[in-house]
């Protein structure tokens, strides 16, 4: 092969964006291998404890942006322990002392704490972008140092984070030269804004795009936003319930009606339909709509989504019932996500959806490629419908309120649902069981899910064996995640050859042993395998949780007592 100086390699391969091109393309030889790392600027690492902080800065010390991932995702259904590590601190010590150039780093289910967003000010004197989603141990302490030092910055996203909020103070501390965010999201914020600092800010970025409220922002401060910030490409918005004069309600449809630009909108806490009609000048023009914070009623939903032809992003509260989605179908074809939340996240509830407002979904979209769906009651016969008329799924996650119930109008099983949707669907790469489940339902996805990475289990199976379908087929799973399930040793141990080509395995409340465990370790040395025990009087041989990943830097420092690696 003809040897090509570095310099030119590094032109060529900046044309390459996605990770999976450039791994491949570091495996063709040295040569290449050396250009590619140093020519990365950014990287995506799903499990911070797969990988050192030294080996990745020592490989590519020329990042610019770093998106990093802690705990399993069972941590945002409170199964991960407090504690259990996922700090960022030592990954910010590591990178700084190597490349003080970092301009970009995305967190999520993350331990920040205020030191963190301190020293990152301090560290990266370029730094413009930070991402928090789903990460807990800061306050708005931190916020307000990222504020005051970070002179560049471009975006500040906080999601579904649990911070201490001490008031809405830190938005004072952008320096009246601040004129660079083009990204605003601070909607898991609680506290009053200052909101004469909040339109200063809006009205001198004239770059802003993204614009993501709290609750405590008005209608009708909203509306002198809108005016000040025209620009906008997405608005999340505070609350919609106070009362407005024929004036103000005037201005802020006009304000609306200005913002040209606007493709995604979200927020809506405690909406009023009587101002839902404030936007119908922008929906024309949406491909995005978060009702997810909105208890909206189908009839509400109805009037508005007639007037979205090009939506094709969805995510409503199941409080839109079957009706609400049936419009949407009959108004909204070129679909390609919905996602049906539960108003009553404790799954206490009944919840609104049934198995109609999938189906009609399904006959209208047939574009549709993401549906996450909680509801109360399915059947066999709807599911063999939605894969049947929606062939291009990739994601289906459903999610029945009762976890054990079957087909309501069969009472059987509810095999033949995911066997039709792992047999149609044949790009499906992310899925999600729910109901009364055999091991019937994992020999159709050993059989026929060939490019699935993702499986999220709950209560299903009858022995060892589903698992083991699971693990003998499904040649591209990355990623598994069970509990509430019989699967023992036997099915465990049945991975072995499979455990190293998958990112990580989760398992809890199965029947696992520590035998079983111990096996895994001996044979398998390159993954960690990690008990989490919390409780002393536990059975010593029984073992509640177990996380097991595959790692290039051996057991983990930051372990604390409960989590054991074997």
């Amino acid at each position: 092969m003809p040897s090509f100086p570095d310099e030119v390699l590094e032109h060529v391969l900046v044309f390459l964006t996605s990770s999976q091109d450039r791994n491949s393309v570091s495996l063709v030889c040295k040569t290449w291998y050396r250009a590619e790392a140093w020519g990365r600027k950014s990287i995506f690492i799903r499990n911070m404890y797969a990988v050192s902080a030294e080996a990745v800065v020592r490989r590519f010390p020329r990042l610019r942006s770093i998106t990093l991932k802690g705990k399993p995702r069972f941590a945002d259904f409170n199964l991960v322990p407090p504690n259990w590590g996922a700090d960022v601190l030592p990954w910010i010590h590591t990178i700084a002392s190597v490349n003080p150039m970092l301009e970009e780093l995305r967190l999520k289910r993350m331990v920040v704490t205020d030191e963190s967003l301190e020293l990152l000010a301090h560290f990266f004197p370029n730094f413009r972008a930070l991402s928090l989603t789903s990460c807990e141990g800061f306050s708005t302490n931190g916020l307000a140092i990222i504020a005051s030092k970070c002179r560049n910055l471009t975006e500040l996203d906080l999601q579904e984070n649990d911070i201490d909020d001490r008031g809405g103070y830190w938005l004072s501390c952008f320096p009246e030269s601040c004129s660079s965010l083009v990204s605003l999201n601070f909607a898991c914020l609680n506290s009053e804004v200052n909101f004469d600092v909040l339109e200063r800010l809006v009205a001198r970025c004239k770059c802003l795009k993204s614009l993501k409220l709290n609750k405590n922002v008005t209608l009708e401060q909203l509306q002198r936003l809108l005016v000040r910030a025209p620009q906008l490409t997405e608005l999340g918005t505070g609350s919609y319930s106070q009362e407005l004069k024929s004036q103000q309600f005037s201005d802020l449809e006009t304000a609306f009606s200005n913002c040209r630009d606007l493709r995604l909108l979200s927020g809506f806490w405690e909406v009023s339909s009587l101002y839902l009609s404030a936007i119908n000048s922008v929906c024309v023009k949406l491909t995005f709509l978060n009702f997810s914070y909105a208890t909206l009623q189908s009839w509400e939903l109805g009037r508005l989504i007639v007037n979205c032809p090009h939506l094709q992003r969805l995510w409503v509260l199941d409080t839109v019932e079957d009706k609400g989605l049936e419009t949407v179908s009959s108004s909204c074809k070129d679909l390609r996500e919905l996602r049906v939340f539960p108003a009553d996240p404790s799954g206490q509830g009944q919840g609104y959806v049934t198995e109609k407002g999938i189906v009609a979904i399904s006959k209208g979209c047939p574009n549709l490629k993401y549906v996450l769906y909680f509801c109360r009651q399915m059947t066999n016969s709807a599911i063999v419908r939605v894969a049947h008329n929606c062939p291009m799924l990739t994601h289906f996650r459903l999610c029945i309120m009762d976890p054990h119930r079957p087909d309501h109008q069969t009472n059987e099983p509810m095999d033949e649902a995911f066997g039709a949707i792992v047999k149609n669907c044949k790009n499906l790469q992310r899925l999600s069981l729910s109901g009364l489940l055999t091991d019937k339902t994992f020999e159709y996805l050993g059989l026929y899910a060939k490019n699935l990475q993702t499986l999220s289990v709950a209560f299903a199976g009858d022995s060892d064996k589903g698992m083991q379908y699971l693990l003998q087929g499904c040649p591209k799973l990355r990623k598994l995640e069970i509990r509430d399930s019989p699967f023992g040793d036997a099915a465990l141990l049945s991975g072995l050859d499979r455990y190293e080509s998958m990112r990580s395995l989760w398992m809890s409340a199965c029947h696992v042993t520590l035998n079983g465990c111990n096996i895994l370790a001996q044979e398998m040395p390159k993954l960690n395998v990690e008990i989490i025990k919390e409780n002393d009087e536990d059975d010593d041989n029984r073992i509640e949780k177990l996380y097991v990943y595959r790692t290039l830097c051996g057991p983990r420092t930051d372990a604390p007592s409960f989590v054991y690696t074997l």
